[in-house]
């Protein structure tokens, strides 16, 4: 596979032509239902075969194609690599992959879609977050209509996890987090029901992802996943967390999460590395590629790196300009990104700082508009991450958002794990 940016004056059919690619298979691949692509677009070509062009060089190709440059002049010993031309075949070796866990959650929808979207993934996932069962502040918690999910789940080879958040009709609730953690009674009830579902609603696991947890419930949050983990670990159940991204441990709202006792505790540390920018911000990249970085090389130093996830956006953000916090941002998947750029014929820019896709468009009331959003060359850089690193696997949030190309990144770089 290779990533293909089009330029100025090409056409989905002549990129076919040009690449010996079927026209289905190239729109198939990047889920596209309709041609007019846009210049900047960033196209995965399913093939491993590479056709020069001009100005091509081995080491544009070799970025191209996500393989070290040594490897791919050694899988084309007839080749001087000091002189290609335009029309020469390159063959595109695979790279020896890493054995990595793919964790990835799902909204639950209808039992046939929910079905559907799993059944798809299945090959490409090894847990998968079912998303999400509440609990109020009885510990007391909420149902799912997840049976025919969590059968799926099993039958395509996937743990399914049940994932509780203290996600409100108002947002995540640090006072209902805040209460479990400093009423025992509360707290053990809590547990009981999660392990009591987990348990009788064919359940692998458990993910927690409670967000805004204060810096004064540190403590008694490791102290409750401890707790957790020995009532888990007694069932035979995966405990995984979610937790916000963080570089240190000075960012007084991140100060509740201690990393280093946390990923002590649990099997997989799942860090939410997105969002740095968000529907409540300014506008700008919700992933920089730095910041993810800087991340993980942060929770590298105080864990084993097997336990890290290192979570992906399957997303990005439209934001009216100027920003105005009285018009916040909307949430936008990468497909629906993708069509409004060929919809508005605008051209998509690239950040390689950020490694971060772009684009301004004006709406039919006369807005301006700026989407940044994550596309397949993101997505890859940031697989260059978890596969450099060595780390324990993949996260993304989520499927119902998922890139059609993702399949062709991931068992690029990895083996997913299967449990």
């Amino acid at each position: 596979m290779f990533v293909y940016t089009v330029k100025t004056g090409d056409s989905l059919f002549g990129i076919s032509q040009k690449f010996d690619v079927p026209l289905n298979t190239l729109r198939a691949t990047n889920g596209l239902t309709a041609t007019n692509i846009v210049t900047g677009q960033a196209l995965l070509v399913p093939i491993d075969v590479y056709t020069v062009q001009p100005g091509d060089s081995l080491w544009i190709i070799s970025r191209m194609a996500y393989v070290p440059l040594n490897a791919l002049i050694q899988a084309n010993p007839g080749i001087n690599p000091e002189q290609i031309s335009p029309g020469q075949k390159i063959n595109l070796p695979t790279i020896e992959r890493h054995v990595a866990t793919h964790f990835s959650y799902t909204q639950l929808r209808t039992p046939a879609v929910d079905q559907a979207v799993i059944a798809d993934n299945a090959p490409y996932l090894t847990y998968i977050g079912l998303f999400e069962i509440h609990f109020n502040w009885n510990g007391d918690l909420s149902t799912l209509n997840d049976n025919a999910a969590v059968l799926a789940s099993w039958r395509g080879r996937v743990t399914p996890v049940i994932t509780v958040t203290n996600l409100t009709a108002t947002g995540f609730n640090s006072a209902l987090v805040q209460r479990v953690l400093n009423t025992p009674d509360v707290q053990q009830r809590l547990i009981d029901n999660m392990i009591n579902y987990a348990t009788s609603n064919g359940y692998g696991g458990i993910n927690i992802d409670f967000e805004g947890v204060l810096p004064a419930d540190r403590n008694a949050f490791v102290m409750f996943l401890q707790a957790l983990k020995e009532r888990t670990q007694a069932a035979g159940l995966n405990l995984s967390i979610a937790v916000p991204a963080k570089t240190d441990d000075t960012v007084p709202w991140v100060r509740g999460y201690d990393y280093a006792a946390i990923g002590a505790i649990v099997d997989q540390f799942f860090i939410m590395a997105y969002d740095w920018h968000h529907a409540g911000s300014e506008p700008g990249p919700t992933a920089p590629i730095q910041n993810v970085r800087d991340t993980v090389n942060y929770a590298a130093s105080l864990m084993d790196r097997n336990k890290i996830i290192m979570g992906t956006p399957f997303y990005g953000y439209d934001w009216v300009i100027p920003y105005s916090s009285q018009t916040p941002g909307r949430a936008i998947p990468y497909q629906a990104a993708i069509n409004l750029a060929m919809s508005e014929q605008v051209p998509i820019n690239y950040s390689v700082a950020d490694q971060a896709a772009y684009f301004y468009y004006t709406d039919d009331l006369g807005r301006n508009h700026v989407v940044w959003f994550e596309d397949v060359r993101s997505l890859s850089a940031k697989s260059q991450i978890v596969y450099n690193s060595r780390l324990g696997g993949i996260g993304t949030w989520q499927l119902n958002f998922a890139m059609p190309q993702y399949p062709w990144i991931f068992t690029h770089f990895f083996q997913i794990r299967k449990v």
